[in-house]
């Protein structure tokens, strides 16, 4: 089952999409994402299929940002 999560994020341009893109396509539990660049909270939006928040988030933080799951 496919779940959809928002994160408000630190990303603030393309340059920073392109470093967490290869760690977002190494995983096998996130199958789309989007950063909103217009959105003064930068939201990360992502479907994961049988994932957990916490991944996400680590792999947003190991590319050297924040991400913090809005509710």
């Amino acid at each position: 089952m496919t779940k959809t999560l928002t994160y408000k994020t630190n990303i603030k341009c393309n340059g920073c999409i392109a470093a967490i893109t290869p760690l977002f396509e190494k995983s096998k539990t996130i199958k789309k994402w989007s950063v909103d660049l217009e959105s003064d909270d930068r939201i990360l939006t992502v479907d994961l299929e049988g994932g957990e928040a916490s991944e996400v988030e680590s792999l947003v933080k190991e590319a050297g940002y924040e991400a913090e799951v809005m509710v």
